[in-house]
């Protein structure tokens, strides 16, 4: 009886998210992963809901894309209900309807909004690396189960070679078909992830925490002084500096930035006790942000070709090939590359790889 009345609820509330989907009055954010409706919950879906009547949600629809990134637990509202009770500013969920999930809405602006070059500052880069403390703090005990073939706690190394296989077989394999004549043609070859994979060794053991692999600024809602980090669904358990990694890349930060965040979270960790976790920093750091650089490659490829629209003139094309110039650069040293492209070759690379598909 419970079971039917905890699905007749998702039913309904399914019905009225769906209503004011369709209804198109708020505002709307599409992502690589998700479409974000924001809406305003009326009086009978707030009871559902358990929220406040009127008050903003947010409804998160899955957009169907190339598998680019782990995901090793299939339900965000499942890490939610453990990274809430720590991290109380996070938005919680609301409710789980399956192919969809409602959300509180986090007011705020993010730090997007101020463009990908702004500078961060000193502040914000304390409270994110006092946030990286509060996501390590999260109690492994609580975290929902790990793939079979997860590394064991602490095993650094089996981390990052769990990572790179991922890339070669989830990623790159899978795409061989579709997308091989265009990553050979810029430049990446069959053999890249290998390449990596043998000049990039962890040098220390870290014990393993809670990750949320996605901090940058389109992730991250400012309100005052106070940030959020939202977006949970590419939440893993692993080796901390991979975190951190992530972080430094995919925030746009400046050597001199990069260097001041690394020092601020080493500091937060150590004074929260955690000096474990930065062992062995200086030297392993390095390797996380190359294999940053060197996976980014596939997804930033594989987008810039499939965001060009059927017809695109001549400045949509220059402006996919610059973004595949960037990743391809980026990644020149981790992964190797000898022949790299400029713009004029990727974008006819661009053309032909489109002229294939018609």
């Amino acid at each position: 009886m419970h079971r039917l009345h905890h699905r007749a609820r998702t039913a309904l509330v399914q019905q009225l998210v769906e209503s004011r989907r369709l209804r198109g009055r708020g505002e709307v954010v599409r992502g690589h992963h998700n479409i974000n409706y924001v809406r305003r919950s009326g009086l009978v879906l707030a009871l559902l809901l358990g929220a406040v009547p009127f008050t903003r949600f947010k409804y998160r629809v899955p957009l169907p894309a190339v598998e680019v990134v782990p995901r090793i637990w299939p339900r965000e509202a499942e890490v939610l209900g453990v990274v809430c009770r720590y991290l109380r500013e996070v938005p919680r969920c609301l409710a789980d309807l399956g192919e969809g999930s409602v959300h509180r809405y986090r007011t705020g602006r993010t730090l997007g909004d101020s463009g990908v070059t702004a500078t961060v500052g000193e502040e914000l880069m304390r409270s994110f690396a006092s946030f990286f403390v509060r996501t390590a703090r999260v109690p492994v005990a609580e975290l929902p189960a790990r793939p079979d073939d997860w590394p064991r706690d602490g095993d650094s190394q089996g981390f990052l070679d769990w990572l790179v296989r991922f890339t070669q077989e989830r990623v790159y394999l899978p795409n061989r078909d579709r997308f091989g004549a265009l990553f050979d043609a810029v430049g990446v070859p069959e053999d890249a992830m290998a390449r990596f994979a043998v000049r990039h060794r962890c040098r220390a053991s870290r014990p393993f925490r809670l990750l949320h692999t996605d901090v940058h600024r389109a992730n991250v809602v400012v309100r005052g002084r106070r940030l959020a980090v939202i977006d949970w669904e590419l939440a893993i358990f692993g080796d901390p500096l991979h975190d951190l990694a992530t972080h430094l890349v995919r925030m746009g930060y400046g050597k001199e930035e990069q260097e001041r965040m690394t020092e601020l979270w080493a500091g937060a960790m150590t004074e929260a006790g955690l000096t474990e976790l930065t062992a062995g920093l200086h030297e392993d750091l390095p390797v996380f942000i190359a294999f940053e650089h060197a996976q980014s490659v596939f997804p930033d490829v594989m987008r810039a070709a499939l965001d060009l629209p059927e017809g695109a003139d001549t400045g949509r094309f220059d402006a996919a090939a610059d973004r595949i110039e960037r990743a391809t650069r980026r990644a020149r040293e981790p992964l190797r590359l000898v022949d790299v492209p400029g713009r004029d070759r990727i974008v006819e690379a661009l053309r032909e790889w489109h002229g294939t598909r018609a």
